[in-house]
């Protein structure tokens, strides 16, 4: 459904993480698809002092707003507070927090929650298959290119050399004639590609480290590979692939501990075991960010 004739003005409230705005902008880029006029406003936290948005709640308004907003947005916990306070001077807009709230959830209008945080839908909560980004599926895949993205250490996971290398061996070895790009994350350790280069699989890999990529350069590798490998620390990148419309491929690490996350990893639909790398079945694309955007336009009354 098109919301034709309607002006719609988001207002971000941002953390300066990358990660939070790209679930930010996921969300804005398939609500701007539905409302063409639109326009979307970050404010970064330090230009929303506290004492500043309590002052606005008497003069009801914000002069870092530009315009009365129709949608307030927050990631990050951070930002709740102020997007619960920017809420109440522009009552006419709508509250959005994309996880789960770190205050009551009937304190926003909506609450856009990945399903792994088990938190059961209702009038104001979205659940999601992972969290939003801003990748749709532009059906550009190379049958014969693959993408291994790599994490690293984490809350739940340490890295394990020995295991990423044997994958990336095997990944070479069963794809022989295939292009392979090779990109780390800032999380992987810094000595990796330089070992990896001293391997004989590193002569048919195309290697890409973090720091060496600019911004939205994995984004663009998800475009044209057919087939990504991913680590199964970067969750979010397990599910930015599906979005792309790729053939997903997860690489075990070594668990410090069990949660809600890696019990969600296991509950994948694999389709085939490979020693610590898993295969997951074919399926539609992801294309959860259009589905929310349908989703609170629609019961909006925008």
């Amino acid at each position: 459904m098109m919301f034709l004739g309607k002006n719609m003005h988001v207002v971000y409230v941002s953390d300066g993480k990358a990660g939070h705005r790209s679930q930010a902008l996921g969300l804005y880029q398939a609500m701007h698809k539905l409302v063409i006029h639109s326009r979307f406003e970050e404010i970064p936290l330090q230009q929303l002092p506290l004492l500043t948005i309590l002052k606005g709640l008497f003069t009801h308004q914000v002069s870092q707003i530009k315009q009365p907003p129709d949608f307030i947005l927050g990631v990050g916990s951070h930002t709740h507070f102020r997007v619960w306070l920017l809420g109440k001077i522009y009552p006419q807009a709508k509250t959005i927090i994309l996880m789960k709230p770190s205050l009551p959830i009937h304190w926003f209008n909506y609450a856009v929650i990945p399903e792994h945080d088990g938190v059961a839908a209702s009038d104001r909560v979205i659940v999601t298959q992972g969290a939003l980004n801003p990748i749709v599926n532009e059906h550009r895949h190379d049958t014969n290119r693959i993408l291994i993205a790599l994490g690293g250490d984490s809350k739940r996971h340490q890295w394990n050399q020995e295991k990423v290398l044997t994958s990336i061996q095997n990944i070479v070895r069963d794809y022989p004639d295939t292009h392979i790009i090779l990109t780390t994350s800032r999380r992987t350790p810094v000595n990796f590609i330089s070992h990896l280069k001293t391997l004989p699989c590193a002569q048919q890999l195309q290697l890409f480290p973090v720091e060496e990529t600019p911004q939205g350069w994995i984004f663009e590798q998800m475009q044209l590979a057919a087939t990504v490998w991913v680590t199964e620390d970067s969750v979010s990148m397990i599910f930015e692939a599906l979005t792309a419309g790729c053939r997903v491929g997860v690489i075990a690490m070594d668990r410090l501990k069990s949660d809600r996350i890696t019990q969600m990893i296991d509950q994948l639909p694999f389709e085939q075991n490979i020693g610590v790398m898993r295969v997951l079945q074919n399926s539609a694309p992801l294309n959860e960010a259009s589905r929310v955007a349908s989703q609170i336009l629609d019961s909006s009354s925008f």
